[in-house]
């Protein structure tokens, strides 16, 4: 007869000033080695589990001395570690948190591991939204540490200034991205409810996430309880002119300035000008001429991720020309308009847009940047919500500035049910028919071809994806130089 599953006890606390031993369940998550390297480099033993392990990740812990389990087994939590963090890709009847529960050993989920370990004691920066939250928390972490403020921040995005997710540092502020998405098995809340906010950025607000949202209003009254953790004390930075995000802040019980492109806005974009990897622009705050400030980022969403965090770090007290060079010299995160390589003129650009929002920005910026080059515009539905066709339709307006789409087929290892499974020939021909050039591919070998054959000298190739997409971004630079 087969056991009952046992519950994990939410009444279960830790003392962290007795844990010297911590094991992740999970740990090969992006997320969760890098909360594996920050305790490792806090100097705790760490160890951990996954059911695939596997480079770059498997890699990563090797050589920050990470023990490393295959396979999730009662044993793996023997002898008992004095603290496990829980990641969300595990569930209930997973046999290592049915130990955990057996043997109730103290627990925490990712985010309350940040919270406690690190965010506690610091100023906590909080940037949030469903576009742009990484690029915006990366400006803001870097722009900080140009100007001296030792920040430390865990981020969904790897920066090239330190080429690193996360940096454990001694100054006052902390910058969190913060996730919508729900937390553990044991607590279906959104992340980012435990990441203690003082002053909060909100860029955008769509629905997302089909997996865990219903619908719009179930992500609009997460983000306005989010809203409600502020202190009086604290600041909001929000992108008003989304109407979401207005209606979410319009209770919210501190301070909200607001950031755009109209006078509307209390910091205000006036008269942007893109090129090729860079815009230049001048912000007004309360209708009042503020800073000129020039990055090294292309798009109208990059010059509005800059603008929040020039007003945050205006409200810490840096002077204008500090901020003004912090952003000047952002290098940028890898997967966010990253040129890959470039061959026989021909420029690979990766970006992790997947969202219709997002795709339809990363190419009208692209666009922009590049204006007398053919923009052809390669895209994979790989997420839970992109996979599925609750945005059928709206893919077909993203895609207006690319010359040329190329719509990879949702992968097989991807299972969606029949009436719900996003169709990438259906998007092709809905594109055709506006006019646009536009063609769907089974797979990423068929893709490659394709490209290898009709790319010209001056080709500007955007690949749209949240994940590897086959390495294609290397195996078409290497295709390019065979037929060049």
């Amino acid at each position: 007869m087969t056991e009952p599953l046992l519950d994990l006890d939410p009444d279960l606390n830790f003392c962290p000033d007795r844990v010297k031993s911590i094991h992740i369940l999970g740990i090969c998550g992006t997320a969760m080695a890098a909360l594996a390297g920050m305790l490792k480099e806090s100097g705790y033993a760490v160890s951990g589990s996954d059911a695939n392990v596997y480079p770059p990740m498997s890699d990563f812990l090797e050589q920050i001395d990470v023990t490393v389990f295959s396979g999730y087994k009662p044993e793996n939590l023997h002898p008992p570690a004095d603290l496990v963090i829980v990641g969300n890709v595990i569930s209930k009847p997973n046999p290592e948190a049915q130990e955990l529960a057996r043997l109730r050993l103290p627990y925490l989920s990712m985010p309350q591991a940040i919270g406690s370990f690190y965010i506690s004691g610091k100023r906590s920066l909080v940037v949030t939204g469903t576009h742009g939250k990484t690029t915006t928390s990366s400006m803001l972490a870097s722009a900080l540490f140009s100007a001296g403020g030792d920040p430390g921040f865990m981020i969904g995005g790897i920066l090239h200034q330190f080429e690193s997710n996360y940096r454990i540092a001694k100054g006052a502020c902390f910058v969190t991205e913060g996730d919508e998405y729900d937390t553990a098995f044991f607590d279906k809340e959104s992340k980012f409810f435990h990441y203690r906010p003082d002053i909060a950025i909100i860029t955008s607000l769509e629905f997302d996430h089909a997996d865990i949202f219903d619908d719009l209003e179930q992500i609009k009254r997460s983000f306005t309880k989010f809203v409600g953790l502020l202190p009086e004390t604290g600041l909001i930075i929000a992108h008003t002119e989304d109407a979401n995000v207005a209606e979410v802040v319009a209770g919210a019980p501190c301070p909200v300035e607001s950031y755009g492109l109209t006078e509307h806005s209390d910091w205000r974009i006036v008269d942007p000008q893109f090129w090729p990897g860079r815009s230049t622009f001048e912000i007004s705050y309360r209708s009042k001429p503020y800073s000129t400030l020039s990055i090294g980022q292309s798009g109208y969403y990059n010059c509005l991720n800059s603008t929040a965090v020039a007003a945050v770090m205006h409200h810490l007290g840096y002077e204008k020309q500090i901020i003004a060079d912090g952003l000047g010299g952002f290098k940028g995160v890898k997967r966010r308009q990253e040129i890959r390589g470039q061959v026989s003129n021909i420029t690979i650009i990766d970006d992790f847009a997947h969202h219709p929002t997002a795709v339809g920005e990363t190419l009208k910026g692209l666009k922009k940047a590049y204006p007398s080059n053919r923009l052809i515009a390669i895209f994979e539905p790989r997420t839970n919500t992109s996979r599925r066709s609750v945005f059928q339709q709206k893919y077909v307006a993203s895609f207006g500035d690319a010359d040329l789409s190329i719509i990879r087929e949702v992968g097989s290892d991807k299972p969606v049910d029949g009436d719900d499974r996003f169709s990438s020939v259906r998007l092709a021909e809905d594109l055709r028919k506006r006019g646009l050039s536009a063609w769907a591919f089974a797979d990423t070998d068929q893709i490659i071809a394709h490209i290898s054959g009709i790319a010209q000298p001056g080709d500007i190739i955007a690949v749209l994806s949240n994940g590897g997409f086959d390495n294609i971004h290397e195996r078409l630079l290497e295709a390019l130089k065979k037929s060049a």
